[in-house]
């Protein structure tokens, strides 16, 4: 009878540790967030900037060439870059729509993920833009803007300074100032980067921005050459996209430095066609793409599907 108890006991505690071993120990070993896909841990989503933006466009078409089941969030570079910190803040993965030159790539350690099936293009260029007839009723204001030209160093140690300062008019002082050599190579015969004036008193020039941190880098340095060393006074004006190029096109404005092209801002360019003038590059290499911290272990737009 004793044996027999034993037994029934034995069997018991065996069954019992089969049932331990069975159903709570693979969960004790699995990772937490094992069972998530790519798409699971970036919530479904691709954080975007301005409707209508080339971008914009180009990540719709990506949905598409990749079969990518994600929503494609619209907001603002601000809205953007919330979500990028945040995200990082917390050590969580997040895919944003991202371009270079910008600041947050000297912030975060960020990568583009590779585009195998070229949706995004190839580097584009940063152009200055113009109204038409410029030329004629501000020769000088012109031939300025159609010197200007810049690299990385400059473009980033611009908007750096910005970052830091908190101020993108102390900042562009401080740029122009540092810079002179390069300033030098903008401006027209007679002036000098070295010599300022003590009150800006030729006409109104009126620049048209985005808020980007590279366009607002360039505009607010050019606008600190032209008022403070050539003497003009500036106008800036922040404003979508859209507008920017309508107001050029418009002759409410009369210089833009941030038209990225071909690609980004190439739907507007079409839409105002001949009623504003290309001067051509002020800054090469930009790109555009889909961004994520380093430490999202992807490295490829087909990995998303993961």
């Amino acid at each position: 009878m004793r044996k027999k108890k034993l037994v029934l006991i034995l069997t018991v505690l065996v069954f019992a540790l089969v049932s331990v071993v069975g159903c709570g120990g693979s969960d004790t070993n699995e990772p937490s967030d094992g069972a998530q896909s790519v798409k699971d841990k970036l919530g479904g989503r691709i954080i975007g900037i301005d409707p209508g933006a080339g971008i914009m466009a180009a990540s719709e078409k990506a949905l598409i060439e990749y079969e990518l089941d994600y929503e494609l969030v619209e907001g603002s570079d601000a809205t953007m870059v919330a979500t990028l910190k945040q995200a990082i803040d917390n050590n969580k993965w997040v895919v944003v729509t991202g371009w270079a030159p910008h600041w947050k790539f000297a912030t975060w350690d960020l990568k583009f993920l590779d585009d195998p099936k070229g949706v995004y293009g190839e580097a584009e260029t940063i152009n200055t833009i113009v109204r038409k007839g410029l030329k004629e009723d501000l020769p000088e204001v012109y031939e300025i803007c159609d010197n200007f030209a810049w690299g990385d160093a400059d473009i980033g140690s611009a908007m750096g300074l910005a970052d830091e300062l908190g101020d993108d008019v102390l900042a562009a002082r401080q740029w122009v100032e540092e810079n002179q050599d390069l300033v030098n190579t903008w401006l027209p015969q007679g002036y000098d980067a070295g010599s300022t004036v003590d009150k800006p008193s030729k006409e109104q020039i009126t620049l048209l921005y985005v808020e980007w941190a590279c366009a607002r880098a360039e505009t607010h340095v050019m606008a600190d050459v032209l008022q403070n060393i050539m003497g003009y006074q500036v106008e800036l004006m922040s404003v979508g996209a859209a507008a920017m190029y309508e107001g050029l096109a418009a002759g409410q404005g009369d210089a833009c430095f941030t038209a990225w092209l071909p690609l980004t801002h190439g739907e507007y360019m079409k839409q105002v066609g001949d009623k504003v003038e290309d001067l051509g590059p002020s800054y090469e290499g930009a790109r555009i793409g889909l961004v994520v911290p380093s430490y999202v272990d992807i490295d490829s737009i087909e990995e998303l599907n993961n």
